[in-house]
């Protein structure tokens, strides 16, 4: 059974690579650049603005990347200031607090990447597996709704949810029997609250990705599948999870890039002092040093290490990304 749907899913592969690669031979041969200018320049003048917004708070503050180098002072200005070289580096190295504050980000960052894949994709096969149209678009829509709700009030609701004397959670475990919880007060229930919140808020987005992937599968297969006598659980795990490998990968390798993002918005607005030794991670100290100590030049040392780091890891999510899920930029 799994042969001939390989077969089949091999087939289909072939033939459709096949009609692409003619497609854009066809494209190529019939249009030269002088046409599609011609043709496209509305859409072209409609990225102007978007360009030029990116090209002046994206591109021109990088810029300020040598205050990392220096020892800044707002009286002096950036090149009035003293240069230091790697100093601040070094002293952001020695802090004691600095392997802990990585730890923690790359903890809450990793352990949100898997589930926000793990979970969306569950969602996805047993909201597949439903018949009933208008109960699956009702689930979609609520589950949905979340990912547009800002985190400053969302972090409202769950501290009033989580709250250790009235919130309803703890009411609930109270009515089992169970010890009240400081979800966001106690060490080691903070990383994880951050990361069972961020997933209960994302995974609605995620859900109608991979549900708009599976309507990609060719039905084919299916039947394939039916006539060798496979049933439900078996179609799934020979037809419709292969199928669904492609979004699955890409997905996968453009998330390595998030691996030193854990959600700036979301813990700001959770965190306090008595889980900083879990909770802080790199944004909340940058923030922290910059807007509230006023340490500049540390501030953005530590952002552009977390920057380089990203790029590194950026970039190899896509090079993963264009070998094994043929994603291209353009």
């Amino acid at each position: 059974m799994a042969n001939s749907v390989k077969e089949l899913e091999k087939a289909h592969k072939s033939e459709e690579k096949a009609m692409r690669k003619q497609v854009k031979h066809e494209f190529r041969n019939k249009k030269s650049l002088k046409t599609i200018l011609k043709q496209e320049w509305p859409l072209h003048l409609m990225l102007l603005l978007p360009v030029t917004l990116v090209i002046i708070f994206n591109y021109l503050p990088m810029g300020g990347i040598i205050i990392a180098f220096k020892n800044f002072d707002p009286f002096k200005g950036i090149f009035g200031s003293p240069w230091v070289g790697l100093d601040n580096f070094r002293y952001i190295m020695s802090l004691p607090s600095t392997p802990q504050i990585l730890y923690n980000t790359i903890f809450i960052a990793i352990w949100k990447i898997v589930l926000n894949l793990v979970v969306p994709i569950a969602v996805a096969l047993l909201l597949n597996e439903l018949r009933n149209k208008v109960f699956i678009r009702s689930v979609q829509t609520i589950i949905y709704l979340p990912h547009f709700i800002s985190w400053v009030i969302l972090a409202g609701v769950f501290i009033d949810i989580l709250s250790p004397s009235s919130g309803i959670v703890n009411e609930i475990l109270g009515f089992f029997g169970l010890d009240s919880v400081f979800f966001l007060g106690d060490r080691s229930w903070f990383p994880k609250t951050m990361i069972i919140t961020d997933v209960w808020k994302s995974f609605g987005y995620g859900t109608i990705v991979y549900l708009a992937a599976l309507t990609g599968i060719n039905q084919d297969l299916y039947e394939a599948a039916k006539i060798d006598g496979a049933n439900r659980w078996k179609q799934t795990w020979h037809v419709t999870l292969p199928g669904m490998i492609p979004i699955i990968v890409l997905m996968t390798t453009l998330s390595l890039g998030n691996v030193l993002n854990a959600g700036f918005d979301q813990i700001y607005n959770l965190l306090s002092p008595n889980v900083y030794e879990t909770g802080d991670i790199i944004d909340t100290f940058v923030y922290r040093m910059g807007m509230i100590e006023q340490q500049y030049s540390i501030s953005t040392a530590v952002s552009t290490f977390k920057s380089l780091v990203s790029f590194v890891l950026i970039s190899v999510s896509y090079f993963l990304a264009s070998k094994f899920a043929n994603y291209r930029i353009f």
